[in-house]
C-alpha cells in the first residue's frame, strides 16, 4: 500500500477514493463492483454523513411481528447481522399477553466541568443561585426547541475529589423533545460557559452531554402464561417447568457478572436493531443502557422476572431510551424514513415505549431458549443457511444442505462443503 495515494484524501470525490481502494488493495473486479455499487442509502447523502467515504455497508433490514404495545399493534423495523434475533423477538411477543409501557420526559443532561475554583463548594452554590438567569439566557440559544415545549428544566451540581483536585460537575437538565439533544446540549454548555467561569471564578473545560440520561427511562412490563409456555414447546415440557427453569436463568445473571453482561447485551440485540433502523445513535443507547446498569456501582439486570399469583411468569424492564424521531440523520437517511413510517411513531416518548417492548421480549426469547433447548437450537437453524450460501450452495441447495447439517449436529463451513460436494455428485 502506498500511503502517498491518500494524501488529501477528504478532497477526492467518491469516484476518486474508490478508484484509489480498489488500486491500493488490489481487489477483484467483482469486489470493485460490490464496493461501487449504491444502494437504498445514496452515495451523496452518506457522503454528507462522515467523511471520507468510499461506500455503504448494508445491514439485513427485517420486521419483527406480533408486538401489542400498550393494545396497540406494532410492526418493528429491524436492521442487524445476526440470525434469529427477529424470529426470538416475534415469538416472544405472540406468546406474551401485550406490554404495558411507559415512558420519562425526554430530558437529557449536559455535562459540564469547572475546574480551578478557588472554593468549589462556594463556587457551586453561586452557580446553583443564578439558575433563572442562567435558563433565561439558555432559553435564547434554541427559540425553536422552547417553540415546541422543550428547554432547560433544572441545574445540579456536585463538587468532585479527584487526583487533580476538585472539580465541579454541573448538570444541565434540558427537555429536548421529539430529538436525540445532543446538538442542542452540546451547544447551549458552549453558549452559557463564558457566564458560568464570571459566576464560579474557575475555568470550564468539557461541555458534553451525557449518555447516561437517567431522567429519559422507559419501562414495560408483560405476562407469559404457563399455559402459553407449555404450548409454545408442544406439551414436551410443562408450564410451570418452563417458568422455574428462566427464573434459574434469571437469578443466574442476577448472581454474576460474568452473565450479567451477556443478559443485558441480549436487551442490546433487539434495541440496537431498532435505534440502528430508525437512524438513531446505537452506541449512546448501548453507553446510556450498560452505564445505567451499573449505575448502583454494581452491575446488574436491566430486567426482572417474577410469578403472579396465578403462578405466570411477570416480565418487567426499566432502562434509558433515548430514540429521536427527528434529527439530521432520520431526516437524510431514506431506510430511517420509512422505519418510521413502518412503526407509525409520533413523538420519542412512544418510539422509547416500543423500544423497551423490544429489549423485554429479546431478554425473555434468550432465557427461554437458555433454559430449555439451549441458544444455538434457534440461532444455528438460521446460521446453517448463512452458511451454506458461503460455502457455495446456490439458492435451491440452501436450504438442503442447511437441513443436513443441523441433523448432523455439524453445523460448520467443512460439513457445508462437504455436503454440497454429496449433493452434486448424486446430481451427476
Amino acid at each position: 500500500m502506498n500511503k502517498e495515494a491518500f494524501k488529501g484524501f477528504y478532497n477526492k470525490t467518491i469516484q476518486e477514493r474508490q478508484e484509489i481502494v480498489a488500486k491500493e488493495f488490489n481487489l477483484t473486479l467483482e469486489e470493485k463492483q460490490t464496493l461501487t455499487k449504491e444502494g437504498s442509502l445514496p452515495f451523496s447523502i452518506a457522503n454528507r454523513m462522515i467523511e471520507n467515504v468510499v461506500g455503504t455497508m448494508p445491514l439485513a433490514y427485517g420486521l419483527a411481528t406480533n408486538f401489542i404495545i400498550d393494545n396497540k399493534d406494532y410492526i418493528i423495523p429491524f436492521a442487524l447481522e445476526e440470525p434469529s434475533v427477529v424470529a426470538a423477538a416475534s415469538n416472544a411477543a405472540k406468546l406474551s399477553n401485550g406490554f404495558i409501557t411507559s415512558a420519562d420526559e425526554p430530558i437529557m443532561i449536559g455535562l459540564i466541568q469547572i475546574v480551578k475554583c478557588e472554593n468549589a463548594t462556594d463556587s457551586l452554590i453561586k452557580i446553583l443561585s443564578k439558575k433563572k438567569e442562567l435558563f433565561e439566557e439558555i432559553e435564547k440559544i434554541d427559540p425553536i426547541l422552547l417553540k415546541f415545549g422543550g428547554g432547560p428544566r433544572d441545574l445540579k451540581g456536585e463538587v468532585l475529589k479527584t487526583t487533580r483536585g476538585e472539580m465541579i460537575a454541573l448538570r444541565l437538565l434540558v427537555d429536548v423533545r421529539d430529538a436525540m439533544g445532543a446538538n442542542a446540549i452540546n451547544t447551549m454548555t458552549e453558549k452559557i460557559a463564558p457566564i458560568i467561569e464570571e459566576i464560579s471564578g474557575g475555568e470550564v473545560r468539557l461541555r458534553i452531554i451525557s449518555n447516561l440520561a437517567i431522567h429519559r427511562k422507559a419501562r414495560a412490563k408483560t405476562v407469559w402464561t404457563k399455559e402459553a409456555l407449555e404450548k409454545s414447546m408442544d406439551g414436551e415440557m410443562k408450564g410451570e417447568e418452563i417458568i422455574e427453569r428462566i427464573l434459574d436463568a434469571y437469578e443466574f445473571a442476577v448472581a454474576t457478572p460474568f452473565r450479567t453482561a451477556t443478559h443485558n447485551k441480549g436487551i442490546m440485540n433487539g434495541v440496537d436493531a431498532l435505534a440502528i433502523a430508525t437512524g438513531n445513535d446505537f452506541r449512546g443507547v448501548e453507553a446510556g443502557a450498560h452505564s445505567f446498569a451499573a449505575y448502583t456501582h454494581e452491575y446488574r439486570s436491566l430486567t426482572k422476572y417474577y410469578k403472579n399469583e396465578e403462578g405466570d411468569l411477570v416480565g418487567e424492564i426499566e432502562m434509558p431510551m433515548v430514540l429521536a424521531t427527528i434529527g439530521g440523520t432520520m431526516k437524510s437517511n431514506p431506510m430511517a424514513q420509512i422505519t418510521l413510517k413502518i412503526l407509525g411513531v409520533k413523538t420519542s416518548q412512544e418510539l422509547a415505549r416500543i423500544g423497551v417492548a423490544v429489549g423485554l421480549a429479546q431478554n425473555f426469547a434468550a432465557l427461554r431458549a437458555l433454559a430449555t433447548v439451549g441458544i444455538q437450537a434457534g440461532h444455528m437453524k438460521l446460521h446453517a443457511k448463512s452458511l451454506a450460501a458461503q460455502a457455495g450452495a446456490k439458492d435451491d441447495e440452501v436450504d438442503l444442505v442447511a437441513q443436513k447439517m443441523i441433523s448432523a449436529k455439524t453445523i460448520n463451513q467443512q460439513s457445508a462443503e462437504e455436503i454440497i460436494k454429496k449433493i452434486r455428485e448424486t446430481q451427476k
